[in-house]
């Protein structure tokens, strides 16, 4: 039995029920799909908004990140906000934030403002997300649900990856003389179209009012991540002053006491935000860290790559992101079908994944580090990265679940989404200090390939150490 139908057996019988299950589906999965594109799809605009706005390296990395640095934070409160007052109409409200911060991200005047609305932007995904899975788990049963599921994780592996097509495809088209704006515009009509038939789609499922809301871990968990971002992503730009270094040291203590928090929440009867159940299932935690490690790679390469092509080889926003192509479909499709590969193959299959993936970044970092145009030899690495990253990606998200107790479904997907959000923030942070350290654009192509080459050997250890966790998965996928 694979991973996914693991869960899909285990799972209660769904209350929801609809007439159209397709059309929820789509629904939903579409919603989900907009939220993780906006990860993405702002990495290939970055060299017009710098220019438009005249914003700094670090204003351009919180453009990116803020937008994720709001949305990890609230992920886990989304779905407790779901259980409690109804996850139709949570999705439903986080939809109308996500898509009135879009328009506002859109219209935005400065650099300032842009990334006031991208943290906007994050709270109403965080709000609309986290419903997905729970929707999905109450509305589908047996093999429905298995293939529902087969495509929430295609979804999440994909969306960042397309991204940077789509994104390359609106700047480059530069409608109406609007440049930028189009990659946050272009939610505005999804949004509203998805609203409409949200009413009729959405299934009715009374939330819980029984359900607290952990405020206090809220707030010691958003003070843990945003003393662990803002240094990263504020850190090279201002030279690693010592208020960086206290953050940092400050963030390891704040994690500590959110576990000091919540055991107490707990021992007193109440309802943490993070129940330590679901981080005892069996699996989670490992396939965890190695999903963490992948999703902080994959898009750490991402930032490097779409500023290595335009600022560097001086490649248009469309021919960026077509070059990026190759990793996304690859990623994508591994994603949703690798369970046809052999049974045999099913649980060693993301050390497998993984041992392929690190040195194959390592490889594209070797060709392109004189500053070479990209041929069809670095295309056919990257495309191999992909398909082999989809086959670790996948697998291992369904392990991290298969064992969380049906109850605590919503918990146990907040929990894993949430550090595939965090990792993609550490990921352009950290591995875009990487990249920015060794490269001051305008600079000539031969530099910036170094700077991509230390940057792709930086994920390749990444990588490596992923596919040490997963090794530690095995005994969840048995």
């Amino acid at each position: 039995m694979t991973d996914l139908q693991i869960r899909a057996t285990a799972a209660p019988a769904a209350p929801g029920t609809t007439a159209r299950p397709g059309l929820l589906l789509l629904l939903v999965l579409t919603g989900q799909f907009m939220a993780l594109l906006d990860v993405s799809i702002v990495n290939v605009a970055v060299p017009t908004i710098r220019t438009d706005l005249h914003a700094s390296g670090a204003a351009l990395q919180l453009v990116i990140a803020g937008y994720t640095i709001a949305y990890a934070v609230l992920l886990i409160s989304g779905a407790r906000l779901g259980a409690r007052f109804g996850y139709s109409r949570l999705f439903q409200y986080g939809l109308v934030g996500f898509t009135a911060a879009s328009l506002a991200c859109g219209l935005a005047p400065n650099t300032g403002s842009l990334i006031g609305f991208r943290l906007l932007q994050g709270v109403g995904a965080a709000l609309m997300v986290p419903q997905v899975m729970s929707l999905i788990q109450r509305t589908y049963t047996g093999a429905a649900r298995a293939r529902a599921l087969g495509l929430y994780s295609a979804v999440i592996a994909g969306g960042m990856a397309i991204g940077q097509v789509l994104g390359g495809l609106l700047v480059s088209a530069d409608l109406f003389g609007a440049g930028w704006r189009p990659v946050f515009l272009v939610n505005v009509p999804i949004g509203l179209a998805l609203l409409a038939f949200s009413r009729r789609l959405l299934p009715v499922l009374p939330g819980d009012s029984s359900r607290r809301f952990d405020l206090v871990g809220l707030v010691v968990l958003a003070v843990a991540l945003g003393l662990l971002v803002v240094p990263l992503v504020l850190g090279h730009e201002l030279g690693w002053p010592v208020w960086a270094w206290v953050a940092l040291a400050g963030s390891a203590a704040m994690f500590g006491l959110f576990g000091v928090v919540e055991r107490r929440i707990a021992a007193r009867g109440g309802q943490p935000l993070i129940p330590g159940r679901v981080l005892r299932a069996p699996g989670l935690v490992p396939a965890a860290g190695a999903i963490f490690l992948i999703m902080a790679g994959f898009a750490g390469f991402m930032f490097a790559f779409a500023l290595h092509q335009q600022a560097g080889l001086g490649h248009s926003a469309l021919r960026a992101g077509l070059l990026s192509g190759p990793v996304a479909v690859g990623f994508g499709l591994s994603s949703l079908h690798w369970q046809r590969l052999p049974q045999r193959l099913h649980l060693p299959l993301p050390m497998l994944a993984l041992a392929v993936v690190a040195p194959a970044y390592l490889v594209f970092g070797v060709i392109l580090r004189g500053g070479a145009e990209i041929g069809f030899g670095a295309e056919a690495v990257l495309t191999t990265a992909g398909l082999a990253a989809g086959c670790a990606y996948s697998p291992l998200f369904a392990r991290a679940l298969s064992r969380v107790d049906p109850a605590d479904a919503a918990d146990g997907s907040g929990v894993v989404v949430t550090v595939i959000q965090v990792g993609q923030v550490v990921g352009v942070a950290l591995l875009g200090t990487v990249f920015l350290g060794e490269v001051s654009f305008p600079a000539p192509a031969r530099t910036s390939g170094h700077a991509l080459l230390v940057t792709s050997a930086a994920i390749a250890l990444a990588f490596a150490a992923a596919a040490a966790f997963a090794l530690r998965t095995r005994r969840a996928a048995g």
